[in-house]
């Protein structure tokens, strides 16, 4: 008998949440020639070929419920993609609306036995144990509503390096839980990767480790790099593989971390000292 390829999507359904540019793209592309059906949820209109598109405003529990309800079966590969770098709405699109979606998938069996969820995260979200005992607190809250008013109710949460130590301690907490369904959940941590947004924030998020990539030799990682290493996570090829939060950053952190690169040393440490990010 010949053993399938661990590596391939066929007779496989992918969801990527975020799909319309930049990582998430790049992920339902490859899971798509891999052999998925991909459908893709967004805000943004979808410009490639896909089996669905589904339109979705993550800022409203009511618009993601009404997205849920339009994929139409049993999903194998989750990848929760969307993300947004500011605003009042930024826990709600980046977190909150994913959670929700992840857990009443979960619930109605729609993310089934064998199926992955990968998040994107982000070199800003390292230190999270750091900050464990208010992250808890937050991923104690039952609800999209509940969430929402909790970060309401704590100034300095609401921003991008929170909503990535959520992503994290998210990802870390509910391996044990989820496996017990069958389902693996793990996210990327990408180093400065070219995609719209963060070209939109250029000065601050593609400037981050120019030194390194200098002394490397090495470019701002690419969409495409960040979309491969999620289809990874989410096939079969990687079903060992849960709870990590997958550093992509071509050794950055770890090199300052085991000081074979001291340039970046102090911004490091600071990152994995630190309670959150200002806002």
């Amino acid at each position: 008998m010949t053993r399938t390829d661990p590596f391939r999507y066929d007779n496989k359904r992918a969801l990527v949440v975020g799909g319309a540019t930049g990582m998430g793209a790049a992920a339902a592309k490859r899971a798509a020639a891999l052999g998925a059906e991909v459908v893709v949820m967004d805000y943004a209109p979808v410009e490639y070929t896909v089996a669905k598109a589904i339109k979705v405003d993550l800022q409203d529990r009511a618009a993601v419920d009404a997205a849920i309800d339009q994929v139409g079966g049993p999903i194998d590969a989750l990848f929760s993609a969307a993300g947004i770098a500011g605003g009042p709405a930024l826990m709600r699109v980046n977190f909150i609306a994913h959670r929700h979606l992840i857990e009443r998938m979960l619930a109605e069996g729609t993310l089934r036995r064998g199926s992955a969820i990968c998040f994107i995260s982000s070199v800003a979200g390292i230190g999270w144990e750091g900050n464990l005992p208010t992250l808890l607190d937050f991923l104690a809250t039952p609800d999209f509503e509940s969430a929402a008013a909790w970060i309401d109710r704590h100034e300095g949460t609401n921003n991008y390096g929170f909503a990535k130590q959520a992503i994290n301690a998210y990802v870390a907490r509910q391996a044990f839980p989820f496996l017990k369904k069958g389902v693996r959940i793990n996210a990327i941590c990408p180093g400065p990767t070219d995609t719209p947004l963060a070209r939109a924030n250029a000065a601050l998020w593609l400037s981050f480790g120019q030194g390194y990539r200098e002394a490397t030799g090495t470019s701002h990682h690419t969409a495409e790099q960040m979309g491969d290493t999620m289809v990874f996570l989410t096939s079969d090829a990687a079903s060992g593989i849960s709870g990590v939060n997958l550093l992509v950053d071509s050794g950055h952190v770890m090199s300052c971390t085991s000081g074979s690169w001291e340039a970046d040393k102090p911004i490091m440490d600071l990152l994995m000292g630190r309670k959150q990010l200002p806002s």
